[in-house]
């Protein structure tokens, strides 16, 4: 998902929002599960920040009230899938905002998470929802994923005694790999290798963004990353003058196979692999899942971080 339909979408459902705070709508059948409760804006909120501030701080109060089943089909009554869709539109809610306020969102989910877990142990509220934030955010087939988002709540899941000890550790690790170079810090540089033997360094490329591709070769996600990244509009004439640059990078051990593939990358990108291993080892990246991709400015500061392609695409398109 882009970010323009992003922020379009969320301009239509904070539209829906408050249109549906005139009136109820019809609540579905008890055995097709309750509708998740939308939010109530009171008529003092007027100005579209405050609105929407006042949605995303109480997207969730509702919901979190609500007593009703938990299983396979249900999560306090409403439809999982229903459920599902609410988080996946309060985060195109949030899209826009400074990463600094929707990680506070983010923190206070968590609390009330927690909260409810409080209030009702016997419930498996606390397993399932945090399921769905992790899957979401973290899952790296995730078109929403964002490490940077999901800290603050992995970060609360490694913390609670609501936690279950069998679980951890895994929320520690998850919490110290989701740390690793935040957007807006500057990228770790490190030292590629090309097929003819040369070195540089990343930070040694010159461009206005750099989109950092770790890929493997004959990896059929990465050759429609490629596919994707040359219909950016005008990709080699940017490419020629420095507004964009292309490195490709490919960190595991087979050096032989992606020496005989490497011929199939773009003549004008900088494709190499990364002898010392040091980004395998997780010491400089946490490249969970192969393809990956990281959008750099000149400065080398992250600007995105593991994103999507269609990301990727939209910044350059702006």
């Amino acid at each position: 998902m882009s970010l323009r339909p992003f922020y379009i979408f969320a301009t239509v459902l904070a539209f829906l929002f408050f249109a549906s705070c005139k009136g109820g709508g019809k609540q579905p059948a008890a055995a097709e599960g309750r509708e998740f409760p939308k939010v109530k804006v009171p008529a003092v909120y007027t100005e579209e920040a405050e609105l929407k501030d006042y949605i995303v701080d109480h997207y969730w109060d509702s919901f979190l009230a609500l007593d009703g089943p938990i299983d396979s089909a249900l999560i306090l009554g409403v439809p999982k899938g229903e459920v599902e869709q609410a988080f996946a539109n309060w985060l195109a809610i949030m899209d826009n905002l400074p990463l600094e306020d929707a990680q506070g969102w983010m923190s206070k989910l968590f609390r009330q998470t927690e909260a409810k877990h409080r209030a009702d142990t016997s419930s498996r509220f606390y397993l399932v929802f945090s399921e769905i934030v992790s899957r979401y955010l973290y899952d790296p087939n995730s078109p929403l994923r964002d490490e940077d988002l999901y800290l603050p709540f992995v970060r609360g899941l490694a913390a609670s005694p609501c936690t279950r000890e069998d679980y951890r550790r895994a929320f520690i690790h998850e919490a110290q790999m989701c740390a690793m170079n935040p957007r807006g810090s500057i990228a770790p540089d490190f030292r590629i290798t090309r097929a003819d033997g040369r070195q540089f360094r990343l930070h040694q490329v010159p461009a206005r963004y750099i989109i950092l591709f770790f890929s493997n070769p004959g990896c059929h996600a990465c050759q429609d990353i490629i596919n994707d990244i040359m219909t950016i509009p005008d990709i080699n004439v940017r490419i020629e003058r420095h507004e964009i640059a292309v490195v490709n990078v490919y960190i595991d051990e087979d050096i032989e196979s992606w020496l005989g593939y490497e011929s199939h990358y773009p003549r004008n990108w900088f494709s190499g692999y990364d002898a010392a291993g040091i980004i395998r080892a997780d010491l400089l990246y946490n490249v969970r899942a192969i393809p990956s991709l990281y959008l750099l400015d000149s400065q080398k500061h992250i600007i995105l971080k593991d994103a999507p392609i269609a990301r990727v695409k939209a910044w350059m398109t702006d």
